[in-house]
């Protein structure tokens, strides 16, 4: 549902700097997306490489599976009204279809637009994370976490902007108007939006990855295996 709302309204945040004007427009759905860069930087730190990479797969899963039952629902049989001549669904007078299937149509584009942009810039940030916390010896947490942040962003960001509008037809481009700095406008305000949160998140994620790694038992530069039983762990370590 967050989905297909995110793409459904966009919010301007354009500003005027020295009498420039600025332009920013933003999805509503850019406005959560952050925290997930957040949630999985916690899990390569404190759970390791394969943790974080098993989470990125399990909500790809579960994307296809909101996919999946959007298609069935619509392929099995409907009390909808049937043209006669030819089998199809009959369109009201605008030309819409029933409520169901202009939806499903909005989601299976939003859908699979998030999909694609989540594994590939998911992907990113767990590697990226990874890397800059073996470069530095575990050292500065700050540099891993905005160093895999900020390249992982401008993946997700550049691909959601393209599928949405190729495959989905769902960004408000200004027919006549030249389409690639349109694009661009809407690839550089969400990337910018994303940057500002994740330079702010730094703070937090000190003070979660501070109160976690004693709650759990876990020593600076150690993760907690696959396998391993964190309450047991942290446990153990409490006595």
């Amino acid at each position: 549902m967050l989905n297909i709302l995110g793409i459904s309204r966009f919010i301007d945040l354009s500003f005027t700097i020295f009498g420039l004007e600025i332009p920013m427009v933003v999805a509503v759905g850019v406005l959560p997306y952050p925290i997930t860069f957040i949630c999985t930087d916690l899990i390569s730190e404190l759970y390791g490489r394969k943790r974080a990479t098993d989470v990125v797969w399990m909500g790809l899963l579960l994307n296809v599976w909101v996919m999946f039952i959007l298609w069935l629902g619509g392929v099995l049989p409907g009390t909808e009204p049937l043209d006669p001549a030819t089998g199809e669904l009959i369109p009201d007078d605008a030309g819409r279809l029933p409520v169901y299937f202009e939806v499903r149509t909005l989601a299976f584009g939003a859908v699979t637009a998030s999909m694609i942009a989540y594994l590939f810039a998911q992907w990113c940030d767990v590697q990226l994370f990874h890397f800059w916390k073996w470069l530095t010896g575990g050292r500065h947490l700050w540099l891993r976490n905005n160093g895999s942040t900020l390249v992982s962003q401008l993946v997700d960001t550049t691909a959601v902007i393209l599928i949405t509008h190729f495959y989905a037809q769902a960004l408000p481009i200004i027919d006549g108007d030249a389409l690639w700095p349109q694009l661009l406008t809407f690839i550089a305000s969400g990337y910018v939006f994303k940057v500002v949160v994740a330079v702010v998140d730094t703070g937090p994620i000190y003070i979660l990855v501070g109160w976690l790694r004693p709650f759990l038992g876990i020593a600076r530069n150690e993760e907690i295996g696959p396998g391993e039983d964190p309450v047991v762990a942290a446990s153990a370590a409490r006595y």
